[in-house]
């Protein structure tokens, strides 16, 4: 019973290190929790422990085991809220200014780098960029970017 205890307690443990580093709401760690509570009840029975030895530390572990899981969780739904800031995902809806256009295509210049662009389709209104204007990224494929002109209310500080 107690190897069965101890082997508990390290697939839990493994459960909530899991839930930590990999967020996903309480789905690890729930079961990891459970599993060391009934780990910890096994081993220390199976150690010569009294039932209220057992009861007691398996109610810290549980205790402690939902703290952290429970931490997880709210760090973790948190962070899941937050728009992209970084990599190419980052770029979308960003406004930029274009430095040479040429009917549909360009160059657009973003936070001081330069992107290669073209106008973005399926705009019910069409309107010509030229050099200086300001516009918003709305699709990224590959290395280009799909622009439209920037209105007024987004380019308000």
């Amino acid at each position: 019973m107690t190897a069965l205890g101890i082997a508990l307690l390290v697939i839990g443990s493994v459960l909530v290190v899991l839930e930590a580093h990999v967020p996903r709401l309480g789905l690890l760690g729930g079961p990891g929790v459970l599993t060391v509570t009934v780990g910890t009840v096994l081993a220390v029975a199976g150690l010569g422990g009294g039932i209220a030895v057992a009861v007691v530390a398996a109610a810290l572990v549980a205790v402690t085991g939902v703290a952290v899981v429970g931490l997880s969780a709210v760090k973790g739904a948190a962070v899941a809220g937050r728009r992209v800031r970084s990599g190419p995902e980052g770029l979308i809806g960003r406004v930029g200014t274009v430095t040479a256009w040429t009917e549909t295509a360009g160059k657009v210049q973003i936070d001081g780098a330069l992107w290669r662009a073209r106008q973005s389709w399926g705009l019910d209104d069409p309107e010509t960029i030229h050099a200086g204007d300001e516009v918003v990224v709305e699709r990224m494929s590959g290395l280009t970017l799909a622009v439209r002109r920037a209105q007024e209310w987004e380019l308000a500080p």
